[in-house]
């Protein structure tokens, strides 16, 4: 096939779908693979379809319509950087590449750099939705070369997810890394969430449901404020049974979870910009824990606690936990897009905020039925610093927020570790609360390096010769 209008290089699972996803939406498709056995599954896989494999990368360049489209799906990191290296001396002035992988954003701006004067446009856009939504319609955040946008948005838009009112769930970002940084918080989010549907799920074991009794309860949840992706797996998973052992499956898995980075970077890059996102380091955090399996079966031994009570009324505690669950949930939003509005500051990319969250009302892992109020927040207060202060969230707060403290009191006297909850309760009141402890800290970072302080009454920056007690 001779002149086709995209080429796809990594033929892996996410690869080869978005390949398919193209080539069903009207775009003929080059793919290739360095593993010749992809390559042929992909040839085998598009027989008679408006798709072909290459042999080489110069084969895909020679195969392409100009101007070159050329979309990697390749891991992050130094793959990236080597096949842009080979596609540099094969790409014209005006072609585009765009990198649709778990990309650190400060990675994409590197690289739009490294190609400045030779007219290769680059773009770095966030991918969400897993080997399913890569088939049938993903979440896509580009951003990087604007000149690149005109040349991308047709197929783009064809291949993403369509939300209930019909709009493709991809916008362009804007300008460097802010695709790559919008995917990046998107994951934060989603570590977030899924830890806190654990935490739930903890908490309703605790009281000795079974999980086809939990699978039942999220399949109701998911009917309401709290409907999303997450919840709606969440019911199956529970549901499913083990075919070797007649067990519930999720019971059969070992309690260590993995993670591939995008979440702990969201937690670095909010500790740089001076943003507090503490549920999402605490879900990264309980990853961590996770992963230290023979320590706490060790640990489970020898540390004393007090032992779960399953003497709770069901019908009583189920609400309590759902509108827990809304309220952490809220406050883990609420932190993501002030990492999203710090990073918009800093590099002055003029992120469209009501449009980061119309993106990811479908198709992506987070989508939920909360963006759609998110989005409208946005679209309606453009210079909103925080989604805990729009009226309607600040509503569903005032109604949910004693439910966090009961379940998050109620896990702590139960011994239930619920890391994620409680921290957004903490942000939740420490956000909400007019003068925080941190005079006395900053008396305290005074007292033992002179680092100063600033006062109530005046402006400017003062010291103070503490009286020295027996400690100095």
């Amino acid at each position: 096939m001779k002149s086709t209008h995209i080429g796809l290089i990594g033929l892996g699972v996410m690869g080869e779908n978005l390949a398919l996803n193209l080539e069903r939406n009207g775009f003929s498709v080059t793919g290739f693979d360095l593993d010749a056995n992809k390559c042929a599954s992909f040839a085998k896989r598009t027989e008679g379809l408006k798709a072909c494999a290459a042999n080489s990368l110069a084969e895909l360049v020679a195969n392409l319509q100009l101007p070159r489209r050329v979309w990697l799906m390749v891991p992050a990191g130094a793959p990236v950087d080597t096949v842009l290296n080979e596609l540099r001396t094969l790409l014209s002035a005006g072609d585009v590449v765009i990198d649709g992988g778990n990309t650190l954003y400060r990675d994409t701006q590197r690289r739009i750099d490294s190609l400045e004067g030779t007219g290769i446009l680059f773009v770095g856009s966030g991918v969400s939705g897993g080997e399913e939504g890569a088939l049938h319609g993903p979440a896509l955040m580009p951003g990087g070369s604007p000149e690149a946008w005109p040349l991308v948005r047709p197929f783009l838009q064809a291949i993403a997810a369509k939300a209930d009112d019909g709009q493709a769930c991809c916008e362009w970002m804007g300008p460097g890394g802010s695709g790559h940084f919008v995917k990046m918080v998107h994951n934060g989010i989603e570590y977030a969430d899924m830890q806190m549907i654990c935490e739930a799920y903890a908490l309703m074991k605790s009281l000795g449901m079974a999980p086809m009794q939990m699978s039942a309860v999220f399949r109701e949840w998911g009917q309401g404020e709290l409907s999303s992706y997450l919840i709606d797996i969440t019911a199956d998973i529970l549901a499913h049974k083990d075919p070797e052992t007649g067990n519930a499956l999720v019971e059969m898995i070992l309690d260590t979870a993995e993670q591939k980075g995008t979440g702990k970077w969201t937690s670095q890059i909010a500790l740089d910009m001076g943003v507090s996102a503490p549920t999402i380091a605490d879900a990264v955090f309980a990853r961590t824990m996770s992963a230290m399996q023979a320590e706490r079966v060790l640990a489970s031994k020898l540390l004393k606690g007090p032992q779960p009570q399953a003497t709770q009324n069901l019908a009583e505690v189920l609400p309590k936990i759902q509108g827990a669950l809304l309220a952490a949930k809220i406050c883990a939003y609420a932190q993501g897009f002030a990492l999203i509005k710090a990073g918009d500051q800093e590099h002055d990319w003029q992120l469209p905020m009501d449009k980061v969250a119309s993106v990811w009302r479908a198709g992506c892992i987070i989508r939920a039925r909360l963006l759609e109020d998110i989005r409208r927040a946005f679209a309606n207060q453009h210079d909103l610093t925080n989604l805990l202060i729009d009226e309607h969230f600040a509503r569903l707060m005032a109604k949910c927020q004693q439910d966090l403290r009961e379940v998050v009191a109620m896990a702590a006297l139960s011994g239930v570790a619920v890391p994620a909850l409680m921290s957004a309760l903490s942000y939740y009141d420490a956000y909400r609360t007019e003068r925080l402890p941190a005079n006395l800290l900053q008396a305290q970072r005074d007292y033992f390096g002179a680092h100063t302080y600033q006062r109530l009454d005046k402006p400017g920056k003062f010291h103070t010769q503490w009286p020295k007690g027996k400690h100095a």
